[in-house]
């Protein structure tokens, strides 16, 4: 039984004459007229009763075409949603993201995509970049939004598409004696104990505000607690577990007992970007690349 047999079947049902059901369908009427035939050997039992001026349906036909039709919705929808998905329209996007990207650009990026995609389910996952990575190694993310740079072999696997550079901030406990400055030196943070996150979590940031340290402030920050995430890391400062350097979105995270002050000397902006596959990107995935983009205001690269 195909397809053609129930759209037969229910243009003659509907028009209850074979002239017009065939006008509908685009085909002539011997072609019809040998479906339904055909389709009535098939089932074994007569779907219309038909002389030289009526055409009935029987009480089979009545159930046949009834159902027919829930088939052939059924086939319509099918067709519809496998469409919509290869285009990216519906379907499952699982974003990975390190804690800052909670606070920018992801926020207008995903409001931008679930305008255009509101039937697309999306699901997050908080996680440093060295375990999206990992995850995306295993497709159980589809992109990420990591702190560059992605070790080797990961920078051959992965395309990195920056999407925001900002400045560097130091974060220190409300009753701090430094606290109230604007802006300070990083040599004032000489003797401090620091809240950091852990190194092999994340090389890039990690390695930077080390080398600012030693480089610009002649010292060797000392770890007197590690986190993993930036609402933590602020928080812990916030307890007078230490000071921090942090990107310049999370300087958002007021009211937590911490206060934020710039840098000196000016550092270069620390980068975040959204790693993509380079092979096996899903339409879905391709979309929310596409609506970053936009957004973002990256310039498409090979």
């Amino acid at each position: 039984m195909e397809l053609r047999h129930l759209r037969a079947a229910v243009a003659v049902a509907d028009h209850l004459h074979f002239g017009r059901a065939a006008a509908e369908l685009g085909i002539a009427q011997p072609p019809l007229s040998q479906a339904v035939k055909a389709l009535e050997r098939e089932l074994g039992v007569s779907l219309f009763d038909r002389d030289t001026r009526h055409v009935r349906l029987t009480p089979a036909g009545e159930l046949f075409v009834a159902d027919a039709r829930g088939a052939l919705a059924l086939a319509a929808r099918a067709e519809t949603r496998a469409r919509s998905a290869g285009r990216g329209d519906i379907g499952e996007l699982s974003i990975g993201m390190v804690g800052s990207a909670t606070l920018h650009p992801l926020p207008a990026v995903l409001r931008a995509y679930r305008t255009r995609y509101p039937d697309v389910v999306v699901r997050f996952s908080e996680l440093p970049t060295a375990t999206q990575i990992e995850r995306l190694r295993a497709h159980t993310l589809d992109v990420g939004f990591v702190r560059p740079p992605l070790p080797s072999p990961a920078d051959a696997e992965f395309a990195l598409l920056p999407v925001s550079r900002e400045p560097l901030l130091v974060v220190l406990p409300s009753d701090h004696k430094l606290a109230g400055q604007q802006r300070l030196h990083i040599r004032s943070l000489v003797g401090e104990p620091f809240v950091r996150f852990p190194r092999n979590l994340g090389v890039g940031l990690h390695d930077q505000i080390t080398a600012l340290c030693r480089h610009a402030g002649g010292f060797e920050p000392r770890v007197a607690q590690e986190a993993i995430q930036m609402q933590t890391i602020v928080g812990l400062v916030a307890a007078g577990c230490g000071v921090s350097i942090v990107p310049g979105s999370v300087g958002a995270l007021t009211g937590l007992g911490a206060v934020f002050a710039e840098l000196i000397p000016t550092t270069s902006p620390v980068e975040l970007a959204l790693a993509v596959p380079r092979h096996g990107l899903s339409p879905v995935a391709a979309e929310f690349v596409a609506v970053t983009r936009d957004v973002t205001h990256v310039p498409k690269t090979g």
